[in-house]
C-alpha cells in the first residue's frame, strides 16, 4: 500500500517527533545541541514556522509547531535535516544517515490537545528517568514557558496566553498544570496520533479538518470506503 502523505494544514499546531537511526544518539556534545537549536531558529523564520514547545532527547527530539503554509513544515524539516547532519558528521568524524527515515507528525486539535501537548513534550525527561522534575532538564522549552529563562526560538500559541493576564501569572498557571502531570489516556492519544499520522482531537474537530483536505485525517473504519465530505 503506498504511503499517505504528511496531513499538513497551516494555521493548525502539529506535533513532530524526530528519531535517529536504530535509536542511536544524535547529540555527543552540547555544543551539537546548540546548533540545532540554532538551526531551528534560523529556518522556522525563513519559513514561517511558529515553534511553541520542544525538548531534545539523547536519541530523538520533539517539536510543537504551526506552520504558516503547506509547506513551511517539510522545507523547515529537510533544511534543519540535511544542515545538522552535515554538522554532526563533520564534528565527529562520521559519514552516512543519523535519521530514522522520516519525521513523524501530526496534527491536533488546539483547544482539546494543545497544553496537553506542551506537558507531554516537557515531561519526557521526566518519563525517561533524567530528571525529578520538568524543570531540572535544560535542553527543552520548558524553562522559557514557566519564566526561568528566554528563548528566542519560541513563539506561544494564543492559547497560552489565555493562561493569565500577565507573564507571571502564565508561567504560574502553565507550571502547575506540566506539575500535575499528563493522564495516560492523554500521553497514549498523542503518542499513538503522531507516530501513525492521524489526526487527533473531537469527532466534530476531526469532520471539519476532513472538509479542508484531500488526505485522509483519521484511519478508516473497517468495512467503509473513504470519500472526503463536500462543503455544506
Amino acid at each position: 500500500m503506498a504511503r499517505l502523505p504528511r496531513l499538513i494544514i497551516p494555521g493548525y499546531p502539529h506535533h513532530v517527533i524526530q528519531r535517529g537511526n536504530n535509536r542511536q544518539a544524535i547529540f555527543a556534545s552540547d555544543a551539537d545541541r546548540h546548533a540545532l537549536l540554532a538551526l531551528w531558529a534560523e529556518y522556522a523564520e525563513k519559513f514561517q514556522v511558529a515553534v511553541h514547545a520542544y525538548v531534545l532527547m539523547s536519541n530523538h527530539f520533539h517539536l510543537l509547531v504551526t506552520p504558516g503554509t503547506d509547506s513551511s513544515l517539510p522545507q523547515m524539516m529537510q533544511a534543519v535535516g540535511r544542515r545538522y547532519v552535515r554538522h554532526f558528521n563533520d564534528a565527529h568524524g562520521r559519514s552516512g544517515t543519523l535519521w530514522e527515515g522520516r519525521y513523524r507528525s501530526t496534527l491536533i486539535e488546539p483547544d482539546r490537545y494543545l497544553l496537553a501537548c506542551m506537558a507531554y513534550i516537557d515531561l519526557n525527561p521526566v518519563r525517561a528517568g533524567l530528571v525529578a522534575q520538568a524543570r531540572d532538564y535544560p535542553w527543552s522549552s520548558h524553562g522559557h514557558n514557566i519564566g526561568l529563562q528566554h528563548d528566542k526560538l519560541i513563539t506561544p500559541h494564543p492559547l497560552f496566553w489565555v493562561l493569565g493576564n500577565t507573564p507571571f501569572a502564565r508561567e504560574a498557571a502553565y507550571a502547575e498544570l506540566v506539575q500535575g502531570g499528563l493522564s495516560a489516556a492523554d500521553q497514549q492519544a498523542l503518542t499513538d496520533a503522531t507516530l501513525k499520522g492521524w489526526a487527533l482531537g473531537s469527532a466534530d474537530f476531526l469532520a471539519d479538518l476532513q472538509r479542508r483536505t484531500e488526505r485522509r485525517a483519521t484511519r478508516l473504519k473497517a468495512g467503509r470506503p473513504f470519500s472526503v465530505p463536500r462543503e455544506a
